[in-house]
């Protein structure tokens, strides 16, 4: 529709349902870091998933909350301190290119690989969760969604 003179412009709405169809699998799956199916049992991960590969979320807040409380783990049971050291167990060498991915993380976190997060502060996790997001679904994260899954850790 032409942009006529006196009159509002509106682009067209596109609904969620068609939106969630042309996403990525991470964002039709809730699952905005992508993570795998294993023995462990989320706060409101989907069972059985429909993903033969990658975990289902009730909603995307518990998807992220899902990815911030793995970051924690990370530090708290695997020693990873800096961006670097998270992103390479994250997107390990193996099926990923980890060093461009660390890369990517740290440019939109705008840190240094070698930056230590502090993983029990809201903001800085939420960063480095929707950065983490940007990177896997390559779109920026909605930071109330980010910020709605640190709130249910």
């Amino acid at each position: 529709m032409p942009n006529l003179p006196g009159m509002p412009h509106h682009p067209p709405v596109i609904t969620r349902k068609r939106n969630r169809r042309m996403s990525s699998r991470g964002l039709r799956n809730n699952n905005p870091g992508n993570i795998r199916l294993s023995r462990t049992l989320w706060q409101g991960e989907v069972h059985p998933s429909q993903d033969r590969s990658f975990c289902q979320f009730k909603s995307m807040a518990y998807g992220y909350r899902a990815l911030i409380k793995l970051l924690q783990n990370y530090r708290k049971l695997n020693g990873c301190r800096t961006v670097a050291d998270f992103i390479n167990r994250w997107a390990p060498p193996v099926e990923n290119n980890t060093s461009g991915y660390i890369s990517r993380v740290c440019r939109e976190m705008h840190v240094p690989s070698s930056y230590v997060p502090d993983v029990n502060d809201r903001n800085t996790m939420c960063a480095f969760a929707a950065a983490i997001s940007q990177v896997e679904n390559g779109v920026p994260a909605v930071m109330a969604d980010v910020q709605a899954g640190w709130d249910l850790l």
